[in-house]
Formats: C-alpha cells, structure tokens, sequence
C-alpha cells in the first residue's frame, strides 16, 4: 500500500461536497423512470406525510405507490450497497495490504451466488433465496478462517489463499447446480440473479439488510485509523499497542457482514469494491480516516449513477453487474496505466 499522505487537508470540504452530490442524486433519481415524477410533485409528496403541513392534493395517486412502493427501496437499496461494497473494498486492501483487494477476495460473493441457487433450485419464495445467499456469504468467510488458522506460514497469505480455494469450491458447486437446474424456469432466474439487479427491491429488501449493514459499517468508522496501522505491517502495529491480529479480524468480519448483506439484497456486482476506493483515494488520499466516509459516500453515489443508467438507457432494464464491469474494468485500466500515478 502507499504512504499515508495529507492529500486530505480539505477532506470535510470534499465530504460535504459528496454528500451534497448525493442528496442531489437521490432526490434526482426518484423523477427518472418510465414513469415520470417531477420534482415539484415529489418534494409535495414527501412534505404532505408532515402532518402539521396541509399541502392540497394535485398529483394522482399512483404517484405516491411509485415513490413509497417502487423507487425509495431501490434507491435506499442501490446507496446501501454502493456504500458497503465500497467500505470493504477499502477495508480489504488496507488489511491485505492489496490495492488489488476487493469484496469478493474471501469467496463471498461465490458463496452467497451458490446460496441463491440452491434456494431457486429448491424453489423457495424470494425471501429466502435472500437468506440463503446471506447465510452462504457468511458461512464461506468462517470457512476461508477457520482454514487461515490452521495454514502455516503469513497469516494474510493464508486468508488469500484460503479464500482462493474456498470461492473455488462454491462456483464449482454454483455451476453444479445450473447444470441441473430446469432449463425453463430455474436456470434463466440464476442466471439473473448472478448478474446482479435491484430490479424488484421492496421495502422488505431494505429491513433485511440495513441492521447487518449498519453493524458493519460502525465498526469499520471507529477503527479506520488503525486500518492506518495496519498497512505498515504488524510489527510497527505492535510497537504502537494496537494488536493488529485482533483488528484485523474484526475488519475482515465487518467487511464480510457488509459484503454478504449487499450480495444477498443485490446479487452479484463486482468493481465496485475494486475501483471507487481507488477513486476516493485520488480525492482524499490514502489516510483512512479520511478514506473511508469518503469511499462510503463515493460509493453510494456510484451505484445511484450505475443503476439509473441500468433502468433508464433501454427498454429492457440493463443487469448492474453487467454495466459496472463495463465502466469499471476500462477504467481500472486507465488508472494503471497512467503515466506517473500508481494503484
């Protein structure tokens, strides 16, 4: 990892900047659709639910079931998971000490897509193909643990390779199951499901995963200077007090929790966790303190953008995998290979 430098002297100005942006995209997002919104209509809605405001009737009904029952989940949901696949990605490449570290490095992802299956193939309501894939993330990381222990040699070698191995067997056991899945109706939902969409978001979706988001989340805030620590290696973290087996932990259990419950509400999305880190490192530098509300909010903002474009530039909603792989890799690309900067 590179230096901490004070790139970031004007980090509060760039976070209210980026928070700025984001109100203004959320607000931006609930008039885009196939049906339209103007935000005249919106603000009146939203300040018709305070009571002591009586602002008269003059949008039609529907318009309120799209705001409350169709976008704000998929808004909700879009930010949630842009911000936390963003925040681990940050935390695993500050932990591994990996600029090339993302979500998916401890088998997540091919966990909760085998979880996802195995519910579809058991034909079993959305809800618990939500679970499963939740459940299967989480299982998968305690797996890619308990396997690290026992691995002789650097404990963070271990973990890597633990969660080579371990994702391995999962998509082994994801294809596995494809093969046999009823090429009608259970295959095609898989398939989908892999790619990743917020297509169908409900308010359920959101209760589901803002408690397990909001409990990784914290932690990863409180202990993001000793994330600083960390990338210096564990033996200056030991000169300094801070035991770095005990953080490290700790960070990669809060960066799977997070991981698992975007996956589990979002299907698979990747390069989100790999590239806006990145992004946000150019804004505020490598500092933690300042990286990661910055990744957070870069993050959130990201997935708004992606999934407006997703439902928005064709008829057929677009999966979200698809385009941030697409905006992603050639970007990542760009970063790279530019002349004079490093990843």
């Amino acid at each position: 990892m590179a230096k901490i430098t004070d790139k970031s002297r004007n980090y509060k100005k760039i976070i209210i900047i980026l928070s700025v942006i984001l109100v203004a995209g959320i607000l931006l997002s609930f008039t885009l659709g196939r049906y339209p919104v103007t935000l005249k209509e919106l603000i009146s809605v939203l300040l018709s639910k305070i009571k002591f405001l009586n602002i008269e009737q003059f949008w039609e009904d529907r318009v309120e079931l799209i705001i409350f029952n169709v976008r704000f989940p998929r808004i909700i949901i879009s930010c949630l998971v842009g911000c936390c696949l963003a925040a681990s990605g940050a935390s695993y490449q500050g932990v591994f000490q990996n600029p090339m570290a993302s979500p998916d490095i401890l088998g997540a992802s091919s966990a909760a897509g085998f979880g996802a299956a195995l519910a579809i193939i058991l034909e079993l309501p959305s809800s618990m193909v939500t679970l499963f894939a939740f459940v299967a993330s989480l299982v998968c990381v305690l797996l890619v643990i308990f396997v690290s222990e026992r691995a002789k040699g650097k404990k963070v070698i271990g973990l890597i390779l633990a969660g080579i191995m371990i994702s391995s067997l999962f998509s082994a056991a994801t294809s596995y199951l494809k093969l046999v899945a009823d090429p009608n109706s259970q295959l095609p939902e898989i398939t989908y499901w892999l790619m990743g969409s917020f297509n169908g978001a409900e308010k359920s979706d959101v209760a589901f995963a803002i408690i397990p988001m909001v409990i990784g989340l914290v932690p990863l805030l409180i202990l993001r200077w000793r994330i600083n620590i960390l990338t210096m290696g564990d033996d200056e973290a030991r000169t300094m007090g801070v035991n770095a087996k005990a953080v490290r932990l700790v960070v990669i259990l809060c960066s799977t929790l997070i991981t698992a419950a975007s996956v589990a509400v979002s299907g698979v999305i990747g390069w989100v966790g790999l590239v806006v880190p990145h992004l946000a490192r150019r804004l505020v530098g490598n500092n933690f303190k300042y990286l990661m509300p910055a990744t957070m909010l870069f993050g959130a903002i990201f997935m708004l953008i992606v999934d407006n474009l997703c439902r928005n530039l064709t008829t057929t909603e677009i999966p979200i995998g698809i385009l941030t792989a697409f905006v992603g890799a050639p970007f990542f690309i760009y970063l790279i290979t530019r002349e004079g900067e490093r990843v």
